[in-house]
């Protein structure tokens, strides 16, 4: 008896003390907060601030997660789908009820950096303040200090639909130990000035990495393989590597290609499409050219990792990536040259070499031969859409077959592009279409 007594003591106090060290982790690096009356306000902010503010807004991309879908803009409300449940965005108007008009810039700047909402409670990586960390608290006060100047909206904040136990601030809080650290953006003395503020914003404000950096079971990012390329849970788009050239890495293109494609959506031999074509519309179009000069030249020098591709993540749509070997012809080839034939060559053209300024090739195209197959499904079952920018107002978009082409015929044609024109990647199978199908059904 004394024996189980002992051990469930032991057990208790180990219990005990892995609580205080999960609680330590959580409140590390967090000062208190100054009185409220002594935090700047953004009655009096100068306009020059809010412009600032607005334009930070607008590189971090803030309107679009926090705007429902017909909504009013900044009100909240959008879903933000994962594998544990839907997070929903929180109203960031200045309404003193349903808002953050009653926050201070050092309340807002907890946020950002630390990650704990006004009233203590800690916000979900949703929003990813694990990024957000690295701005800096003059960025931080200029946000803050645009989006007071909003016009109110009184709309209540919609509750998180999650499951047990991701419900919790208890199994957020072990989430955090386990992946979340305040920090600073920390310049590199021996890089240029453009370099240091392209880090800066892409590893900070533009937080790439939440969606081009591969995650565990738990939604964490393996930091060890930052931006080596990962699948957006429940969206099922693939965020290519931006450290391997076979994928979206940009280190032999020239500087002014990459800002083309920021600011434009299309680029000589590429074109975004999906959830990076919101990402160019609504937030990098408007960047300027000198920050988007030094996004690209840190994206361009990105340390290489030539193991990127062959670790794409594990899906329903990830198929073993192009190399250097002959791959076996498929069965479904030649269903595929004529599925090819029927739909796509008239934009496409024949021998895949597309029309410039107009439909991509899909000869050469290192979309066509990516590892994870993903986004050939999605594009194809769904349509392609690049952007409507400032830059190209007007581009051609691909239209869905979705109800037209049957899971075998889209493998075909798929697994068709894959092999045709010097191509060595492996078949798509009509299950990965299939199942993609089937993610989307309503």
């Amino acid at each position: 008896m004394k024996r189980w007594l002992g051990a469930l003591a032991a057990l208790t106090a180990l219990a005990m003390g892995l609580a205080a060290v999960v609680v330590w982790l959580n409140l590390r690096g967090e000062a208190p907060l100054p009185p409220p009356d002594s935090a700047p306000t953004h009655r009096r902010a100068d306009p020059r601030l809010i412009e600032r503010g607005a334009y930070l807004a607008r590189a971090g991309n803030c309107m679009a997660c926090h705007t429902a879908r017909g909504g009013e803009a900044y009100a909240g409300g959008r879903a933000v789908e994962t594998p544990f449940g839907n997070v929903y965005s929180s109203n960031l108007t200045p309404d003193a009820a349903t808002g953050i008009g009653r926050w201070s810039s050092a309340e807002f700047w907890r946020a950002m950096h630390h990650g704990r909402s006004r009233d203590g409670r800690l916000l979900y990586p949703a929003f990813p303040y694990t990024n957000y960390t690295l701005i800096t608290r003059e960025d931080s006060d200029a946000i803050h200090a645009y989006l007071h100047s909003l016009r109110p909206v009184a709309q209540p904040n919609r509750p998180h639909t999650l499951r047990f136990p991701y419900n919790t601030q208890a199994a957020l809080a072990v989430w955090r130990a386990l992946y979340f650290q305040p920090a600073r953006f920390e310049p590199n003395a021996q890089e240029t000035t453009g370099w240091n503020r392209g880090a800066y914003l892409t590893q900070g404000l533009t937080h790439c990495s939440a969606c081009h950096s591969p995650r565990d079971a738990w939604g964490g990012i393996d930091r060890a393989r930052d931006l080596a390329g990962g699948l957006l849970p429940v969206q099922n788009w693939y965020a290519p590597a931006l450290t391997d050239p076979r994928e979206a890495g940009v280190s032999t293109w020239p500087i002014g290609h990459i800002v083309q494609l920021l600011q434009t959506g299309v680029a000589p031999g590429a074109s975004v499409a999906g959830p990076m074509a919101e990402v160019v519309q609504h937030s990098t179009q408007f960047l300027t050219g000198a920050d988007l000069a030094a996004i690209a030249e840190h994206l361009q020098r990105l340390p290489g990792d030539a193991s990127a591709t062959r670790r794409a993540p594990a899906s329903a749509v990830a198929s073993a990536p192009a190399s250097d070997k002959a791959v076996a012809p498929s069965p479904l080839a030649p269903l595929g040259a004529k599925v090819y034939e029927r739909h796509c060559a008239g934009c496409h053209g024949d021998a895949g070499q597309g029309v410039a300024n107009a439909y991509p090739a899909l000869a050469g195209n290192r979309a066509v031969t990516l590892g994870n197959v993903a986004n050939l499904v999605q594009v194809v079952l769904h349509g392609g859409y690049p952007p409507a920018t400032t830059g190209h107002p007007r581009p051609f978009g691909m239209p869905p077959y979705l109800l037209t082409l049957t899971d075998r015929e889209v493998a075909a044609v798929l697994t068709h592009l894959r092999s045709a024109w010097g191509h060595q990647a492996p078949a798509v199978s009509e299950l990965d279409v299939n199942r993609l199908r089937a993610s989307a059904a309503p």
